[in-house]
Parts: structure tokens; sequence; C-alpha cells
């Protein structure tokens, strides 16, 4: 019984994020019949707005969803890493993400944009993070 509501609420969830996802990407502007990234989704709002932008944030925000229904139907004891303090999934995505804050900004000022190389360094950055730390 508990299976089939954990099914539900993972279908729910993935539907709600797809939902959301689908208004950003039909929130974008277009030009010439494709979209334009770059171009602001609030026109005359006081941030810029653009894909990019709202696709990072919705990438961490489904993150943090994620680890929250995993933190619920898996809990787990915190375990001890290369740096000797204790840590749970959460904080390791908490290290993930401000490490690979800085590896794209170190990126920015040693290489520039486009940014892909950082990407690929941050992926790499969060496998090692979860799997040692």
């Amino acid at each position: 019984m508990t299976s089939s509501r954990w099914t539900l609420i993972y279908l729910a969830t993935g539907g709600s994020l797809a939902a959301i996802l689908l208004a950003l990407i039909a929130a974008t502007p277009r030009r010439d019949g494709a979209l334009d990234w770059y171009a602001p989704m609030i026109p005359g709002g006081w941030m810029a707005w653009t894909l990019p932008v709202a696709l990072f944030f919705f990438v961490i925000g489904s993150l943090l969803i994620l680890f929250t229904l995993l933190a619920i139907r898996f809990p787990e004891t915190p375990r001890r890493g290369i740096l000797r303090i204790e840590t749970t999934r959460g904080d390791r995505l908490f290290i993930t993400l401000l490490g690979s804050a800085f590896l794209c900004l170190g990126w920015l000022f040693f290489f520039g944009a486009p940014l892909w190389g950082a990407l690929i360094l941050c992926l790499i950055y969060a496998a090692a993070v979860f799997r040692w730390v």
C-alpha cells in the first residue's frame, strides 16, 4: 500500500515540475519562430530573467524538492568522508552547489564565456563530493 502512495507522490511531483518547466518555456520570447535564449522574459523588469537564469533556479528548486522526498522516503544517518565531518545528502548538495559556484566564477575569470567546460568540471566535482565527502 505504501509503495503505491509513493508512486503517486513521485508522479504528482514529476508532473508539477514538468508543468512548471513547460510554463517557463512557453513564457520565453521567440524571435523568428525560435526561442530567444537571452531576451528578457519580463520586459522592463528589474532583473534579467532570461531562460538560462530561470532554468538555473528551476534546477536548484527541483534538486531541493528531490532531496526532500529522498530524506522522507529513505532517511539516512550522517557519514564521515574525507573532510572528517559528518554529512548527509543535503549537506553534500550544499557543498556541491557552493563549490560549483566558485568553479564557475574561476572559469569566468580565467577563460570567460561560454561555461560548458565549467559545467563538465562541476559535474565531476559533484560526483566526487557525493562519493567521498
